[in-house]
């Protein structure tokens, strides 16, 4: 079995857990919500209930991306993942206003709440959504599961919120306590959904991936012997761990043998260095009296012409 089938099969079984603890933790909210008359628990039900939907995609993204290239879908349905971490991301970026909303809302119009039961529905729910968050951060470098990482972080510190407000509130009565702390979870929220949107949309519009420059590649294959020119370099991502390169590169004519150490070459630095195992390279015949020590004679017969 490959690394990768063992890593998703270890993720999907962790989102499907993370799917059964949160909806009994959304009925917990609900039912403690009502009782308490607790509008902050009920608000909380369903600022988990957006999770509950985010963990839902992300396990659908994690089967989509587990199934084989077809036809039709040559590489596969590795951009499943990002697509459903971009939607989670404008989910993100939605619930952070509505929790600013509400927060500058009750800053006008404070609400009582029973601080006893709010305080231990809270600590169950910090206590989960921090379990789940720790599970989910073994698969933190898929941009997929960062996206619903990001939901339980958000959620986790918005219970420990929670918390500390109906302690602060049963110790000093002030009812603006519980908004204040709202308003800095939402502005959490929107910068970490902002940095998973930017990622996600680059990917799909297949965007130079994040930390690699095209200068310095082109700079590493230039000084592999052999290589007189690159040109046409595109380098993009497939899914999260998943890059690809396509370009042009120019040498002396020469046998295929001695030309297949040069890709040889080219792959393993592109591997090594970038982590790109994915390689398109196109070998054009460049016009040159020496390359290698060779004298190479010039005639048009060498020539490769290659239009733009």
């Amino acid at each position: 079995m490959r690394a990768s089938d063992t890593r998703s099969g270890t993720t999907s079984r962790v989102l499907r857990i993370s799917l059964v603890v949160t909806l009994a933790y959304i009925v917990l909210l609900v039912v403690a919500g009502l009782r308490a008359h607790s509008l902050a628990l009920l608000s909380e039900a369903g600022h988990n209930l957006s999770d509950f939907v985010a963990l839902l995609m992300s396990w659908g993204a994690v089967y989509l991306q587990g199934r084989p290239p077809s036809a039709r879908k040559t590489f596969g349905y590795n951009r499943a993942g990002v697509l459903v971490a971009f939607v989670n991301g404008l989910s993100l970026v939605l619930i952070a206003f509505y929790i600013l909303y509400e927060a500058f809302r009750r800053l006008q119009a404070p609400v009582d709440v029973r601080a006893g039961i709010m305080i231990w529905v809270a600590a169950a729910g910090v206590v989960m959504n921090g379990a789940i968050a720790l599970l989910l951060m073994r698969g933190r470098r898929d941009i997929n599961l960062r996206s619903a990482l990001l939901h339980e972080i958000g959620d986790t510190l918005s219970t420990a919120a929670v918390i500390a407000g109906g302690i602060m509130i049963a110790l000093t009565g002030e009812r603006w306590i519980d908004p204040a702390l709202s308003v800095g979870i939402g502005v959490m929220i929107l910068w970490s959904s902002i940095g998973i949107i930017r990622e996600s949309l680059n990917i799909l519009l297949e965007g130079t991936p994040s930390g690699m420059e095209l200068q310095r590649i082109e700079e590493i294959i230039s000084a592999i012997p052999g290589v007189n020119d690159v040109h046409d370099l595109h380098v993009w991502s497939i899914g999260s761990d998943t890059h690809s390169l396509s370009c042009h590169v120019a040498i002396a004519d020469m046998p295929a043998s001695e030309s297949e150490g040069i890709l040889r070459l080219i792959r393993e630095q592109m591997g090594e260095r970038f982590h790109i195992h994915h390689t398109t390279i196109q070998f054009e015949l460049a016009v040159c009296e020496v390359a290698d020590g060779c004298v190479i004679p010039i005639s048009p017969a060498h020539e490769h012409g290659h239009s733009h």
